[in-house]
């Protein structure tokens, strides 16, 4: 079955907070109709929410918010797929690297995923093929999962090409967005004889920041897109072809030195695995 987090839709301000009482905090709000993220929140209390209510957007019957469940600590899951409307063919699934929350366009993310269980992988595809036949997809479909434990959550199924396309076109050399126009032209999915096969390599999508640029935009990302670009590494292991992303998007990498720590208090016990990897590489903590 598939499962998506609980959540209600609100068009005056007790809606919302009536809304967010059921779904319980901590809640994503957006308005209905929203691209990069923009004005999307994750709010903590009902104070919190009427400030967003009464100063970010505009609610009417026209323009509703939609509040959703926050994941805490979920991994967040993208697909791309291809679909002719009776057969799907399941190009990629990206594993983000920054836990759910983050826009997707901002996270980084590794093909094929570097955490997940096979089971939960397999359950992914599964899940996606079943949406782009009730979809009735011809051509590409863009779906992003949170996965918490062994719970999938369908956070949103796109009927559409998605900013993702170029890098898994790259990762696993197939030109989707080639064949999915010819898919929306007519053809049928078997003549392009696609087949999944186990890639011998890992492909990391990095996102690149204006931060050196634009002085003062607070770096902290959140469900807002702050991205201007993206860079991709490639290498036989996840660490090596993060390595490679960050160096392509101008990012250096230190060797050694003293290293600040300093985390809000619920991230602080995975904080000391993090310190002794750091001084096991020979930084001062």
């Amino acid at each position: 079955d598939m499962v998506q987090p609980r959540n209600a839709i609100a068009r005056t301000e007790e809606e919302a907070l009536k809304g967010a009482n059921q779904v319980g905090y901590p809640i994503v709000v957006r308005p209905s109709y929203v691209l990069g993220g923009r004005a999307m929140e994750i709010v903590h209390n009902d104070t919190q929410l009427k400030r967003y209510v009464r100063e970010a957007v505009i609610v009417s019957g026209d323009n509703p918010v939609l509040i959703d469940q926050y994941l805490r600590s979920a991994i967040e899951v993208d697909v791309d797929a291809l679909c002719d409307g009776d057969d799907v063919f399941v190009a990629g699934i990206m594993e983000h690297i920054e836990e759910a929350g983050i826009h997707s366009g901002d996270s980084a993310c590794a093909l094929p995923p570097y955490s997940l269980s096979e089971k939960i992988v397999k359950e992914i595809e599964t899940q996606t093929i079943k949406l782009a036949k009730a979809l009735k997809v011809k051509g590409l479909m863009n779906v992003q999962f949170a996965v918490q434990g062994e719970d999938i959550y369908v956070l949103e199924a796109n009927p559409r090409a998605s900013r993702t396309a170029p890098f898994v076109a790259k990762a696993v050399n197939i030109p989707i967005a080639g064949i999915a126009a010819k898919l929306q032209a007519g053809e049928k999915l078997s003549t392009f004889n696609l087949k999944s096969k186990k890639l011998d390599h890992v492909a990391v999508k990095e996102a690149v920041f204006p931060f050196a640029r634009f002085a003062g935009v607070d770096p902290i990302l959140g469900p807002e897109m702050k991205s201007t670009g993206e860079v991709m590494g490639i290498d036989m292991s996840v660490s090596s072809a993060f390595a490679k992303s960050h160096l392509a998007s101008g990012s250096s990498w230190p060797t050694g030195g003293q290293v600040f720590l300093s985390v809000k208090d619920d991230d602080k016990p995975a904080l000391v695995d993090l310190a002794k990897r750091l001084r096991a590489s020979g930084f001062t903590l």
